[in-house]
């Protein structure tokens, strides 16, 4: 319904746009305006009503019965329909996160994959590492596919730590580096055990950045056996550009995805292990040159570089690093989405349908659960503008 209103309201103005051109300011102008003024009237309704139907709760989604419910706007539509921060009214608190459901577990007799997301703490400014809002919005993707069940954690690392054992797959989006919540002694023995069981690996964004050493502790040793690959301060670089994604290989991850261009923090320069066995580059793109600002990135200017890749290790589990995720409404793009959910199925190990993982989204659902940042006003954030 809602994706039906919305396409009434293009249409609306679309016929608004069409008399403005017959009318050239000619002495008709006058006899044209009444139904000028009723197309524009019709379109703010059709707005407003989208606008005011908003989703009753997250906490009703997440029950079981609800657990694989479409969406309301249907693959494709955000094509058409590229909506403005005056369509997206936000009547609700866009920082309230209290009816998210957090480490909810799935009955004891389900049969499905157990997917751990684990988002981190507040980082950066309004829109940007908005880790997680940017995980609710992936265990909703994720109920739209069958046999998966999320489980959100917060705050860097799962209050009940029993959770990692039981996972098929976990996911960390978080701020990395040297407070990167997953290279603690303990917790690096715990992740070990995990990755020694086979479990999925997924990192997003600053979660694939990890330290050489930590004191006298390897770390990086351990990254690349988890990851296949890790970027390395002084090694890569993480600029922000428009990444064009002229091709794709043909895998699992990329099934419903096409060629697509997007402006993110790409990183690029990852520190791969040294024969890349197991790896295959996902996302590669080249960059602009004048990005390339660490001496191991230079000496590679003008060619291709890999953004996103995916990682069959030798214990047989799978991972997935991913670079990108800075901007929060980066989530609004279908092909980023696909990629993200693609990669998390086949790392659990999936089927995924030749068509790609569903990921049907509404773009309001960008301004619902952020991190309360700062004291100005909210701005509504927006989908970006599609690019094909």
């Amino acid at each position: 319904m809602r994706s039906l209103l919305c396409l009434a309201s293009w249409c609306c103005l679309r016929y608004c746009q069409r008399m403005l051109a017959k009318l050239k300011f000619s002495p008709r102008m006058a006899s044209g305006i009444p139904v000028l003024g009723l197309a524009v009237g019709v379109a703010g309704l059709v707005t407003a009503s989208v606008a005011g139907q908003a989703d009753k709760s997250f906490l009703a989604e997440s029950s079981a019965k609800a657990m694989h419910t479409e969406s309301f706007v249907p693959p494709g539509t955000l094509a058409m329909i590229q909506p403005t921060a005056t369509q997206l009214r936000i009547d609700f608190d866009p920082y309230d996160q209290s009816q998210v459901p957090l480490e909810v577990e799935p009955a004891a007799d389900y049969k499905g994959k157990r997917i751990l997301l684990v988002a981190g703490r507040a980082s950066h400014g309004p829109g940007e590492h908005e880790f997680f809002a940017g995980c609710v919005i992936l265990a909703k993707l994720l109920r739209q596919n069958a046999n998966v069940f999320p489980i959100l954690s917060r705050d860097g690392w799962p209050k009940n730590e029993k959770m990692l054992e039981t996972a098929d797959c976990i996911v960390l989006y978080m701020d990395g580096g040297g407070g990167h919540p997953a290279i603690q002694p303990k917790r690096m023995e715990l992740v070990q055990r995990q990755i020694d069981r086979g479990v999925g690996w997924v990192n997003l964004h600053y979660a694939v950045e990890y330290p050489v050493r930590q004191g006298t502790r390897d770390i990086a040793g351990s990254v690349k056996r988890w990851l296949g690959g890790y970027y390395e301060t002084g090694y890569s670089i993480n600029p922000h550009w428009d990444a064009e994604i002229r091709s794709l290989p043909k895998h699992p991850i990329t099934r419903g995805v096409t060629p697509f261009r997007l402006r993110d923090e790409w990183y690029y320069g990852i520190r791969f292990l040294e024969d890349l066995r197991g790896v295959t580059p996902i996302l590669q793109a080249v960059p602009p040159d004048n990005t390339r600002r660490t001496e191991a990135t230079k000496l590679r200017a003008g060619q291709i570089e890999t953004l996103a890749w995916a990682y069959e290790r030798p214990d047989g589990g799978r991972s997935f690093g991913f670079t990108g995720g800075h901007f929060h409404r980066n989530w609004g793009s279908e092909h980023f989405r696909r990629i993200v959910v693609n990669a998390i199925l086949w790392c659990a190990k999936e089927e995924i349908p030749p068509q790609g993982a569903k990921v049907a989204f509404d773009p309001i659902d960008l301004n619902r659960h952020l991190d309360r940042k700062g004291k100005g006003e909210f701005r509504p954030i927006l989908p970006p503008a599609p690019d094909r």
